[in-house]
């Protein structure tokens, strides 16, 4: 990832969007509070992106997103508020009512069975933006084990009435490749249209993905 937003950088290669999954793992960003890692049940990888600790693992389409926001406006704030409208506008095809919140990171859904106010975070959003190329993204929920995020203070959000969701647990039966095939619908009115790219390695520091799939995006 560092290598190809390196070349994207210097206009020696096109934008690109990752779309994988990890096998179990933490991520640590940058404002990570080393009390919130409760117990490490798998490894934990300084990934140098915003934020704080999170969980990846299969059943979580996680998106690395590398664009370059000197051609498409450089500016942070629009990028974020287009990856949250990006996973709104995904996770809406399916009948799900998902919204940002201005004083928590990601994309969450009410879950008023819960009790009052109780809401779950169904997307994380971590980012880094080096040279003007964005690195890392997104990861979306849905049929991962929830209760691998025990291990940790998802995010630094440590209210009781603050949890995590995903599709499966909303009762939402759904695979990989829907998900995928309306991420990349709903991607292209935001950020541009794309195409299919054959990538054979993810040239991070993460454990080996279990998909390899790519989209590469022209820029506009």
């Amino acid at each position: 990832m560092e290598s190809r937003a390196a070349l994207i950088a210097t206009g020696s290669a096109s934008e690109l969007v990752w779309l994988l999954e990890h096998p179990p793992l933490y991520t640590a960003g940058t404002s990570t509070n080393p009390a919130h890692l409760l117990r490490a049940r798998f490894p934990v990888h300084e990934s140098g992106r915003g934020g704080q600790l999170t969980y990846h693992g299969p059943g979580q389409r996680v998106a690395y997103v590398m664009l370059d926001l000197r051609r498409r406006g450089p500016d942070i704030r629009r990028f974020v508020a287009s990856l949250e409208e990006w996973i709104i506008r995904t996770i809406a095809a399916f009948n799900v009512r998902a919204e940002r919140r201005e004083d928590r990171i990601g994309v969450w859904v009410r879950r008023p069975e819960k009790g009052a106010g109780c809401e779950d975070k169904i997307a994380a959003i971590g980012i880094r933006v080096k040279q003007w190329v964005t690195l890392h993204g997104m990861a979306l929920n849905v049929n991962p084990d929830l209760s691998h995020f025990s291990g940790i203070v998802p995010c630094g959000v440590s209210e009781v009435r603050y949890g995590v969701t995903s599709f499966c647990d909303l009762g939402i039966p759904i695979s990989m490749a829907e998900v995928d095939m309306i991420l990349r619908r709903e991607f292209e009115p935001l950020f541009g249209q794309t195409s299919d790219q054959i990538v054979g390695s993810t040239e991070n520091a993460s454990p080996p993905s279990l998909s390899m799939r790519s989209v590469s995006v022209p820029s506009r």
